[in-house]
């Protein structure tokens, strides 16, 4: 059986770079803009995922129950109702979505612009479609009513790819509590870790991060960042965390938490110890409840013999 048309054409899309100027120029202005700690908001940092798939349920929503109620004789009005109630809260999800967008990979952002641009022409339609009922149109609002369903529709399913094909917006290292086997591993000598440099080592064909203070406290966490898997090992060390050098989400070495998105989601962290000169570590967790990140916890075990 051959491929789908529809992936074909999302895989030419993910390829193309046409808009690639503009994607560019476009990205630089929203991350330009002045949001300050509002940014992690719209991110989703405080949830723990992002918050544009959250926000997008009302408009969609409410644009979804307009058209029920349209097939409905003498609904018209509550059906505009609606129509306004998804209009009003498209400009919060659409905002959230840009944010997100901007902080991606290019093969990505194409898709993302062409979803923006569905949503973007919904948004028109269902604009037409208020007005026409507002002035008297009934019939006339229906009809763009349901072309903006449609497009919203086309939106959707970009967003699902974005999603669920294109892994945006997922935690990248899920999958490392499940990858690491129990118990503690060597990951090299201490002198190996020259202090305050991130250094990259492996267990288990899992990348992970170490760090050794310059006191002596040697620190690991999962080396591919939550966001978009960026190599945290060539990312920057300061004041207790580490900077991902791909879209500069911060990370406390202490406990793998994320100080500062776009990663909405933690860095896997792990237990430490020195024995005969060598560092060792283990996946955290394995004897206890996780440290608590407001309190800054951490178990770090330093051992010499």
């Amino acid at each position: 059986m051959g491929q789908n048309r529809v992936l074909w054409l999302l895989d030419a899309l993910e390829r193309t770079p046409k808009a690639d100027k503009a994607i560019d120029a476009l990205g630089r202005r929203v991350r330009a803009l002045p949001l300050g700690s509002a940014r992690d908001l719209l991110h989703g940092r405080p949830l723990g995922h992002p918050a544009h798939p959250l926000l997008v349920q009302v408009p969609i929503g409410s644009w979804l129950s307009a058209a029920v109620l349209d097939l409905c004789p003498g609904r018209s009005r509550e059906a505009g109702l609606l129509v306004g109630v998804g209009l009003a809260t498209a400009g919060p999800a659409a905002v959230t979505g840009a944010v997100d967008w901007a902080e991606l990979h290019p093969q990505q952002q194409r898709v993302g612009l062409v979803h923006a641009l569905a949503n973007t022409a919904a948004v028109g339609l269902y604009g037409a479609s208020l007005l026409c009922r507002l002035t008297g149109r009934p019939g006339a609002g229906r009809t763009y009513a349901f072309l903006g369903l449609t497009a919203v529709g086309v939106g959707g399913m970009l967003g699902g790819h974005l999603a669920y094909r294109q892994a945006s917006g997922a935690n990248h290292v899920e999958e490392v509590p499940h990858l690491v086997t129990p118990g503690w591993h060597r990951v090299g000598a201490v002198a190996q870790f020259p202090a305050g440099e991130p250094v990259r080592r492996s267990v288990d064909d899992v990348p992970v991060l170490v760090v050794r203070e310059s006191g002596g406290t040697v620190h690991a966490l999962a080396e591919r960042c939550s966001h978009l898997a960026g190599p945290l090992s060539e990312g920057t060390v300061a004041d207790g965390c580490v900077t991902c050098p791909w879209h500069g989400s911060v990370f406390r070495l202490a406990d793998g938490w994320n100080v500062r998105g776009p990663a909405t989601a933690p860095q896997p962290a792990f237990d430490t110890r020195v024995v005969d000169g060598h560092v060792e570590i283990r996946l955290r967790g394995e004897d206890g409840p996780a440290p608590d990140p407001d309190r800054g916890d951490q178990r770090t075990h330093q051992h010499t013999g």
